[in-house]
């Protein structure tokens, strides 16, 4: 073809048009100019291959949340009184070269005299297959009924700690599905106050301008110029010490989503500043809409995908608030299970050096927040019409 365009001669292309595929020269598809901004936000999300994978681990983690009670292999209160501080039990497959199935070997103490501690040994001689879809501990699912059902059960007349237990006797890994429901949930709800709030007066001072905007920019100053984290102490010392675990996971959620919607507004404030001299607001404001209507159908949903990744980057900070205020004994407590309250319990160096295990719901914290941020990233990424 080259040859014959350097000769001079009209060189006719003979292949059926597809107005859908990507021309040889490199122009882009009708496909893509015709696709809508959520499409085409998905088709560059999905190629991050890294953020994809981090919503589904996410994804795996908030479908957790609705059935910890089926997954825990031990209700969430039961103490085992013979297995204090015990070593998580590892799971094996093969009993002497031959292929059992998934079982632990059971554990025997001893008092030790000299420390003052129980001493486990492993008893190799009989292995204890785990049981999958078994009954076992009853428990309230949702509070509507009473169950049994669970998904991975201890053997027979055997123990199953596969993270450990703490002080108490209590199953860490059990103890720690359950804390995922409150630490999860919590990082929702407060980024639903905190878009809420960022929205309705970063929508405001952005539209409106004048005296409401002076206001609310000086009232977002003098929250930014807080030091939060000593904010977040004295609301939450504020709570009072008598309610019930209900009402103290509502206030801190509450004190999470306020302290976090200046950002948030300050985001939507300069994109409706943007937004509000274009063709289309002059048109709906000649039509007679009203700024309501304006602000929440016309503006907010021209950068509603960049709203979704800045919630989504907002959502570790609400999950590591809740976490930071628990283990320093001033958000939610006991009876409450949550990461935050797992991880007051290792505060003590001494038990640490003994007991490591008591460490480990700061891996799920890790995991979601890593998640959260690479998720994010994707998100902002994929919203970016520059990118």
């Amino acid at each position: 073809m080259n040859e014959a365009a350097n000769l001079g001669y009209h060189y006719v292309d003979k292949r059926p048009f597809d107005p859908g595929a990507t021309e040889p020269s490199g122009v882009e598809s009708e496909q893509f100019y015709r696709a809508s901004s959520w499409r085409l936000m998905w088709w560059k999300f999905r190629r991050h291959r890294v953020a994809v994978f981090s919503a589904f681990v996410l994804l795996a983690f908030y479908i957790l949340v609705p059935f910890v009670e089926v997954v825990a292999p031990y209700n969430q209160t039961k103490r085992h009184g013979d297995f204090l501080y015990a070593p998580p039990q590892p799971v094996h497959l093969f009993h002497e070269g031959n292929f059992v199935g998934p079982f632990v070997y059971s554990y025997r103490f001893t008092f030790n005299m000299e420390t003052f501690r129980r001493d486990y040994t492993v008893d190799r001689s009989q292995p204890q297959k785990i049981r999958f879809l078994c009954r076992g501990d009853s428990y309230e699912f949702w509070g509507l009924f009473r169950a049994d059902v669970h998904l991975a059960c201890p053997p027979e007349n055997g123990t199953m700690f596969l993270l450990g237990t703490d002080r108490l006797g209590r199953d860490m890994l059990s103890r720690i599905i359950y804390g995922a429901r409150i630490s999860l949930t919590i990082g929702l709800m407060g980024i639903a106050v905190s878009f809420t709030l960022g929205l309705l007066f970063g929508g405001l001072a952005g539209y409106l301008g004048g005296w409401v905007d002076h206001i609310i920019q000086r009232v977002i100053e003098i929250l930014r110029s807080l030091p939060e984290l000593p904010l977040w102490l004295a609301l939450s010392a504020a709570l009072p010490a008598n309610w019930s675990p209900v009402l103290v996971f509502f206030g801190i959620t509450i004190i999470l989503g306020l302290l976090d919607w200046p950002g948030l507004a300050r985001a939507v404030r300069s994109k409706l500043l943007a937004l509000r001299e274009e063709d289309f607001v002059k048109a709906a404001e000649l039509m007679g809409a009203s700024k309501a209507r304006i602000i929440s159908r016309h503006l907010i949903p021209n950068f509603m995908s960049h709203l979704i990744a800045s919630a989504t980057l907002s959502i570790p900070s609400m999950i590591l608030g809740e976490t930071a205020l628990s283990f320093l004994g001033l958000g939610l407590r006991p009876p409450v299970t949550s990461w935050g309250v797992l991880l007051n319990e290792a505060q003590n160096l001494a038990a640490l050096q003994l007991h490591p295990w008591l460490l480990f719901p700061i891996v799920p914290v890790f995991t979601v927040v890593l998640a959260f941020n690479f998720m994010g990233d994707g998100l902002r990424d994929a919203a970016d019409p520059y990118h």
